[in-house]
């Protein structure tokens, strides 16, 4: 009678374990909803990426629809546009310093302007500039992904 008292004992606090635990687990995925840490998170990530010329990772944080609106104000679409520069060997990057961050939450859509300062090779020719740049992220499906960068600038030297 003991051991039966025992089992049903031990098997009714397996199921509050369970259930506390599934309970904390369904908290926690809704903390790391859309946030304005996590959109600044998904930006570094992204800055990481593009600083270590890192063309498997840089799609991942782009969407299918991504696009590039270059100082120049030139438009470049799809999210192959720097891993197939990488690739090609017509741009690597030795530096891709974010600073200042600012980050506008809008629903499940974030705003993240920073500083940008950039110092690579392009088209076999040195450069360094420094912009504004604001990248649009959007929480889908669980995570950020980027669907516009906006880059303006040069920034003058002060």
């Amino acid at each position: 009678m003991v051991t039966k008292r025992l089992l049903a004992c031990i098997s009714l606090c397996a199921l509050i374990s369970a259930l506390a635990i599934s309970a904390a687990a369904k908290s926690s995925n809704a903390e790391t909803g859309p946030t304005a840490e996590g959109a600044l998170a998904a930006d570094e990530a992204l800055a990481k990426a593009l600083r270590e010329n890192d063309a498997d990772a840089i799609p991942r944080y782009l969407s299918d629809d991504w696009a590039v609106v270059t100082t120049h104000g030139d438009v470049a679409e799809g999210k192959a546009v720097f891993p197939s520069g990488i690739k090609s060997g017509h741009r690597t990057l030795n530096a891709f310093d974010i600073s200042e961050p600012r980050v506008q939450m809008h629903g499940q859509t974030a705003l993240v302007t920073t500083k940008v300062k950039i110092v690579g090779v392009f088209g076999g020719k040195p450069f360094e500039i420094g912009e504004r740049q604001t990248d649009v992220w959007v929480w889908k499906d669980g995570g950020w992904k980027c669907v516009l960068t906006q880059e303006s600038g040069p920034l003058s030297e002060k």
